[in-house]
């Protein structure tokens, strides 16, 4: 559990934390925004795995989140990992959420949720970058069982509802549907003027992306990659444009 509130010296200031298990949050010196920084030190999740964050932003907190490392879904002996992640932004608070990228192996099964719920005026930023399997490696995946949910509320009134489901042989699925891809990021930005910048954002995109606005106040972006390193040369660019600030350093290539 992590409760941050507004510093009147700077971005935000920690008020509680709570950890336990293999989850741990780390707090860089000398960033431009606050920020914490996520840690598996178990170095991935495999079935029957469960990891569970509540994040509190109190009204005028701003805060930036991301992971130190990607996290890894291993293949799974039975069952599946299960990751839940709740959010709480006060009024006029601002959210960052950028993890590095989830790695699915062979035979990887995950349910993942994330909840978010807005106050009035809030501020939210969104990126989830998923790879198929390490090119690098040759690895290809044959067999996964994924579900990534978003339930995105602002002022008590829904923004977002979005299931992604991954299921079977995922290197076939993305050579008919995907040219071939190997990874995929899924963005999102609930603002006040999100839907004025769909032009610029379309304007921005590389091959195999789009964009679209389907609320005012939310932008919703899908993009594929050949590889994760692709999907993070394209994905830096835009997210900084988005976020106006600097990107977490472990974001650089």
């Amino acid at each position: 559990m992590l409760l941050v509130a507004p510093n009147p010296l700077g971005p935000a200031r920690l008020v509680d934390l709570r950890l336990e298990g293999s989850l741990k949050i780390l707090f860089p010196r000398g960033a431009d925004t606050r920020q914490a920084v996520i840690l598996n030190t178990a170095g991935g999740l495999t079935g029957g795995d469960r990891m569970d964050l509540s994040v509190t932003l109190q009204p005028g907190a701003d805060l930036t989140m991301t992971t130190q490392a990607a996290e890894r879904i291993y293949r799974s002996p039975g069952g599946h990992a299960r990751v839940t992640t709740k959010v709480t932004l006060g009024a006029g608070a601002r959210l960052d959420w950028l993890p590095q990228e989830t790695i699915l192996f062979d035979g990887a099964a995950l349910r993942r949720r994330l909840t978010v719920d807005m106050g009035p005026g809030a501020h939210l930023l969104l990126v989830e970058p998923m790879i198929f399997g390490r090119a690098a490696m040759g690895e290809v995946v044959r067999q996964a069982d994924i579900l990534d949910r978003w339930d995105i509320t602002a002022a008590g009134r829904p923004v977002r509802s979005d299931a992604l489901r991954l299921t079977g042989d995922l290197a076939a699925h993305m050579a008919r549907a995907g040219g071939g891809a190997g990874a995929l990021a899924s963005i999102l930005l609930v603002a006040p003027d999100a839907a004025d910048r769909l032009d610029p954002v379309r304007a921005r995109l590389p091959a195999g992306a789009a964009a679209s606005a389907p609320l005012p106040d939310a932008l919703t972006i899908r993009m594929l990659a050949p590889d994760g390193f692709a999907l993070r040369r394209d994905l830096m660019p835009l997210v900084a444009w988005l976020a106006a600030r600097p990107l977490p350093k472990v974001w650089r290539l």
